[in-house]
């Protein structure tokens, strides 16, 4: 049982439980229930998206019963990999217990893109056009899942210093002015599983606002990549719990990545297909 109060908007500390129910010797945690909410309104984006583009049910849901699995599993690789030197995995059940915790979107997108990318060319579907339609299906998954995160009261943030690849600053002046500041367990904390799940939100909603004017195939991936990656290379300075190569925050670095090649592209496709006619749904 945890407490989470917003005292800069009035709103006093109240207990959250991230169990949802039992059955028997078997608890659902909130966590899982709203990662699988997630899941599926994603992939009903994703269906609707890949119809408008002529690709059969049949080889979408092929792309979806193998892109999530290989995404969960790619998460877990990922946390994995990246904690050896935090944790100690005694044996193969600490290494898959997910249940307790402890997946990477990273990995998530690295591994489902991978296989994705295999399906595609099984399938003989386009890669690009494919990545248009789940991009935004990510994003939805990453607006709901954060709120997972809110449930079992973790991936906040410190309130003080802030992080930029590896430099320090004290942002202490500004950060209680914050209205959005939140306290667990009697401790002031800054909510970046909220500011995430909002900034997701926004550049899910000026996606679809220009879905129809993509010229190309790719472009609403490359829109998403570079929204993606500034929003998290900001946040993740704020983070208390990120992971880390050296004392570079990995998540901040490869935001910061994503941002800065998606941006190059679009502009460089920008000018490459200057004048092009919009991708013709079908």
């Amino acid at each position: 049982m945890n407490y989470i109060g917003f005292p800069n908007i009035g709103i006093q500390p109240f207990s959250i439980n991230n169990t949802a129910f039992s059955i028997g010797f078997l608890q659902v945690r909130w966590y899982g229930v709203i990662i699988v909410v997630g899941m599926i309104l994603g992939c009903l984006y994703a269906y609707y998206r890949m119809k408008s583009l002529g690709i059969k049910a049949d080889d979408i849901l092929d792309v979806i019963i193998i892109c999530i699995p290989s995404g969960i599993i790619g998460a877990r690789v990922f946390y994995v990999l990246t904690t050896l030197n935090e944790i100690e995995y005694k044996s193969f059940y600490d290494v898959i217990a997910i249940w307790e915790g402890g997946l990477a979107i990273y990995g998530c997108i690295i591994a489902g893109l991978i296989a994705m990318i295999i399906v595609c060319k099984v399938k003989k579907i386009s890669v690009l056009a494919l990545l248009d339609c789940a991009s935004p299906a990510v994003m939805i998954g990453q607006i709901i899942g954060r709120w997972g995160n809110f449930m079992n009261a973790e991936a906040y943030g410190v309130v003080g210093q802030y992080d930029f690849l590896g430099k320090s600053i004290d942002l202490t002046s500004l950060a209680y002015g914050n209205p959005l500041l939140m306290t667990i367990n009697g401790e002031m904390v800054h909510p970046t599983f909220l500011y995430e799940s909002v900034w997701n939100l926004i550049g899910f909603l000026i996606i679809n606002a220009f879905w129809k004017k993509r010229k190309y195939n790719g472009n609403v991936f490359l829109w998403y990549i570079t929204w993606y990656g500034l929003g998290r290379c900001i946040i993740e300075g704020l983070r208390g719990d990120s992971l880390y190569i050296g004392n570079i925050r990995i998540s901040q670095a490869i935001g910061l990545a994503c941002f800065v090649v998606g941006l190059i592209l679009l502009i460089v496709l920008a000018f490459r297909h200057k004048g092009a006619k919009k991708v013709e749904e079908k």
